[in-house]
């Protein structure tokens, strides 16, 4: 078994890749690089490749599968970057993975709290020796209502935490579980949109919730309503999200993620002119938080991702089934 490891990392990944390839008795090579047609022959003679979030379209599908590759590892928990129809059509396996869900929980409460104190503000006047009070004012979490979107081991865990700052929780999730219910009570969507000063997105990007945050939505909701986004920034319509901080309709926005951000995140574009202008006008901001896509990035995490890969090569080549497997 050989792996060729793309948009690999040598300064975090590599000593987990190093023990777990070892303790399996496989190979893996490594690009720094995104996946392409055009570097799709480094895969020759690998029996498996490993991505992050990239366009795997059916063309980069079809120049791998010719180079001999027959499973497709992606280390994230979202595949909607992978276009399966085309993959089951090549006969790729194709396996996600899982990760401690405490490291998006608590950077999504995190953000949370820094949009609640305009901390960001904050911070950038006291840089400037501006040690004054005007416009600084915060407001409290433990005195809202927070609103969780989505209710799978991320959003449960966000729950779990913020049951211990006193909030008033509320849930809405497509299929609830009764653990959800039993850490906040389970609402619909209008419910959330009209009653929650803070609302936060852990849902997967699906064609039925793509921008399910839209200029219709965000009309629905409370007066400085705070947004925040640490699960794909699909959910969101941005340039809808963009008029409502305009107006002052939404008060502040925490987002680890954005639309059109394949090619921009993991990558150091210091001194370049972005093509990215929703990026730049988001911020432009004082009250908006653009983080890049790092929510789930802790020394656990890593080891996580790394482990799933290897897991997931080690089941397919006994021809056994994955739990993390995407049919």
């Amino acid at each position: 078994m050989k792996i060729l490891v793309y948009s690999f990392r040598t300064f975090d990944e590599k000593e987990y890749f190093d023990q777990l390839c070892a303790k399996e008795g496989f190979e893996y090579a490594t690009c720094a690089d995104y996946p392409s047609v055009e570097n799709a022959h480094l895969a020759k003679g690998c029996d498996a490749i490993s991505i992050i979030v990239t366009d795997m379209n059916e063309a980069l599908l079809t120049a791998l599968a010719a180079q001999g590759v027959r499973y497709i590892l992606t280390r994230s928990i979202g595949t909607e970057h992978i276009d399966m129809k085309a993959a089951r059509k090549l006969g790729l396996r194709v396996a996600s993975v899982v990760y401690s869900p405490e490291s998006v929980a608590n950077y999504a409460i995190m953000l949370m709290l820094m949009c609640c104190r305009k901390f960001p503000y904050v911070l950038d006047r006291a840089r400037l020796q501006d040690y004054s009070l005007p416009g600084k004012r915060g407001r409290e979490l433990s005195k809202m209502t927070v609103g969780v979107i989505g209710t799978g081991r991320i959003g449960r865990t966000v729950l779990k935490h913020l049951s211990g700052f006193g909030c008033r929780l509320l849930g809405y999730d497509r299929y609830p579980g009764e653990e959800a219910a039993q850490l906040c009570e389970m609402v619909d969507l209008e419910t959330i949109y009209r009653e929650c000063d803070v609302i936060s997105l852990h849902c997967p990007a699906t064609k039925d919730n793509h921008h399910m945050i839209h200029a219709g939505t965000l009309a629905k909701m409370k007066p400085g309503v705070i947004l925040i986004n640490t699960a794909r920034g699909g959910l969101i319509d941005t340039m809808a999200l963009i008029d409502a901080l305009e107006s002052g309709h939404v008060g502040a926005a925490g987002l680890d993620v954005i639309e059109n951000e394949y090619g921009l995140y993991y990558l150091n574009h210091t001194g370049e002119a972005m093509n990215n202008r929703e990026l730049a006008l988001l911020n432009s901001f004082p009250n908006v938080i653009v983080a890049p896509h790092t929510a789930f990035y802790t020394d656990v995490t890593v080891h996580d991702m790394a482990n799933c890969v290897v897991e997931a090569c080690a089941a397919f080549e006994r021809g056994e089934s994955y739990p993390y497997e995407v049919k």
